[in-house]
């Protein structure tokens, strides 16, 4: 984004960039929201003119995820023991892998769909974890990236670990494979989907700021930052996020092998819950540390199959 202008005031340069706080605010997301209020202060703190070192924004990414930037997490992707490939799905997920994404450890579906494609076409590879430690993110190809690893399944031994954190768009994918486990101390759910609407009418007014909207198409402008949201407008917008949340709802009841009504009303219902939670309720398969999850992989290989070291980070 461009520097602050010396000859605009910052009322007028953080207005300048509402637009772009507002696209983050109401695109739909499957995330945590203590996650996504991280992001929006990070876009804020940005629009009205401030700067962040790539160091001070994976601070401020990793205090939220607990763990996330460290060097021992580095080295998990890079770490294989016999034929099991360890596939990351760590950081707040995005579509596409990016500067921002680069710089603040976010994970990019793009590379994630790749290292597991790599892995499953890998003879050397007999079966593939894939640690998962994320909040959830946007719900851009998530379902995308939900479907392939579903149909995966029979081609290779699948399993998911949440270690510690599998929420929502993470929870999506993380329950496409063969089995999810959770570590003892860590969390799986946060089905749902939301967007924001954030409006500047009065913090205009009080800049002195008028915005003229010049459209074409009865819908074009609707649900801008710059006059009250209608309710016309509201209903469009929960009508998009139902929708994500019915495929969210569907992707999850596909998942477990369960029925989406039991997805709706049994699978925490837009919380997460703790490991032995998630599995009375039928959210994952089993309690675990990495470790012991990784070793019974190991050991479950066929017969006469070699130990090998392979890197898919």
């Amino acid at each position: 984004m461009p520097e602050r202008s010396a000859t605009i005031a910052p009322d007028a340069m953080e207005l300048h960039y509402a637009h772009i706080v507002r696209a983050v605010a109401d695109t739909p997301w499957a995330i945590t929201p203590r996650m996504l209020a991280v992001i929006t202060d990070l876009v804020a703190f940005r629009a009205a003119g401030n700067r962040l070192t790539k160091a001070e924004i994976r601070d401020r990414i990793a205090a939220e995820v607990e763990g996330k930037i460290t060097a021992e997490t580095a080295r998990v992707g890079a770490a294989r023991s016999g034929d099991v490939a360890v596939i990351p799905l760590q950081g707040v997920i995005t579509p596409r892998a990016g500067m921002f994404a680069d710089v603040s450890g976010m994970a990019a579906l793009d590379r994630f769909r790749a290292r597991v494609r790599e892995a499953l076409s890998n003879d050397q590879v007999g079966s593939i974890l894939v640690h998962i430690d994320s909040p959830g993110g946007s719900v851009d190809l998530v379902e995308e990236a939900a479907r392939e690893l579903f149909d995966a399944r029979g081609q290779k031994r699948l399993v998911g670990i949440s270690s510690t954190l599998c929420a929502s768009a993470a929870y999506w994918i993380g329950v496409q494979l063969d089995e999810l486990v959770v570590t003892p101390s860590g969390e799986v759910g946060s089905i749902g989907v939301y967007a924001a609407h954030v409006e500047y009418s009065k913090a205009m007014e009080a800049a002195g700021v008028k915005a003229t909207l010049v459209k074409a198409g009865k819908f074009k402008a609707e649900g801008n930052p710059y006059e009250p949201l209608t309710e016309e407008a509201q209903a469009a917008m929960q009508a998009r996020v139902n929708d994500y949340y019915d495929m969210f709802v569907k992707a999850v009841a596909r998942g477990r092998g369960v029925k989406p009504a039991d997805v709706r009303n049994g699978f925490g219902e837009g919380r997460v819950v703790g490991a032995a939670e998630a599995v009375r309720l039928g959210m994952a398969d089993r309690v675990a540390t990495f470790e012991d999850t990784l070793a019974r992989m190991r050991n479950a290989r066929p017969s006469g199959q070699s130990r090998r070291s392979l890197a898919f980070a």
